[in-house]
């Protein structure tokens, strides 16, 4: 199992990292840290002087070397230069290169607590991406396995199967699973909507089929929340968070088969969310029956 990290030599690159080993830790994943440098080419008619390129290699292997530094002993790690004119294309390439689960990402914050801001290339993988990606809070500092699995569940079309991914994400890391609906609402009919919502969200969690054991456990345990507020955003902070915590959420409808376009509503939810975000592409599927944390080669997720 491989997670690709887009590595970048400054704090968000850093935040990344620690979400990268947190989440490896417990999955036996290794991470694959990948830094895209410019190709030289691209820069036309005010091409560098000579030398220019090995020069920037030399300075992406020091940049790596860093990151490397950044990793603990107990999960393996290997870094890779990558060079292109699209930073996305290049990470979206060598997911697909290295069989990756998992693309990590840092997201850059100005919030007073942990908010995300969505950089130009967080953006373009959050449109593209065939794999999961995950993206750190500014200022992630965990590396510490994960200690709960939380699934925002909505109502549209290929919620069982977001459902589903985030049964056996939890069960292979033998962690709790919380099952979220979040509501905006303002009026008479809060208190209605809201049973409305945490009746669909038990129903689909009761009717959701593990392939293994451990799944079946998990999804008979799996706790029920339904946090409403006057906005999506008051919704999330009426929440509790735990720091080792990852929210788990699908792609919007208006995705293709198999890819990620992160919606509306997903922006709002990262306006006010502190805990990294794991966005799943349409029509992705995980396999339940992988229950070792060891440092194998399965894969954990298969499209």
């Amino acid at each position: 199992m491989r997670y690709v990290v887009g590595y970048s030599a400054n704090a968000r690159g850093h935040d990344a990292v620690n979400l990268a080993v947190s989440m490896a830790r417990g999955r036996g994943a290794s991470l694959d840290l990948v830094l895209v440098v410019p190709e030289v080419q691209q820069f036309g008619a005010h091409a560098p002087k000579a030398g220019f390129e090995s020069l920037l290699n030399e300075q992406a292997r020091a940049w790596l070397d860093e990151a490397l530094a950044l990793v603990p002993a107990d999960v393996p790690a290997e870094a890779h230069i990558r060079s292109g004119d699209s930073d996305a294309q290049a990470l979206i390439d060598a997911a697909e290169e290295f069989g990756a689960d998992v693309l990590v990402i840092g997201a850059s914050s100005t919030g007073l607590f942990k908010r995300f801001t969505i950089g130009s290339v967080a953006s373009a993988l959050l449109h593209a991406s065939t794999v999961p990606v995950a993206l750190a809070p500014h200022g992630y500092h965990r590396k510490d396995a994960l200690t709960r699995i939380s699934c925002g569940l909505g109502t549209r079309a290929g919620a069982e199967k977001l459902l589903d991914f985030a049964i056996g994400m939890a069960a292979n890391r033998k962690v709790p699973l919380r099952v979220v609906s979040l509501l905006a609402l303002d009026g008479e009919d809060a208190a209605g909507a809201a049973e409305a919502a945490r009746e669909y969200a038990e129903k689909t969690v009761a009717a959701a089929a593990p392939v293994n054991h451990a799944g079946v456990e998990l999804a008979a345990k799996t706790e029920v929340v339904v946090a409403q507020g006057r906005s999506i955003e008051e919704a999330v902070d009426g929440l509790d968070w735990e720091d080792g915590e990852v929210l788990v959420i699908g792609s919007s409808r208006l995705a293709q088969a198999r890819s990620i376009f992160l919606g509306s509503t997903a922006n709002r939810i990262l306006r006010a969310l502190p805990v990294p975000m794991l966005v799943v592409p349409s029509g992705y599927e995980l396999k339940h029956q992988n229950d070792t944390t060891s440092n194998d080669t399965s894969r954990e997720a298969h499209q």
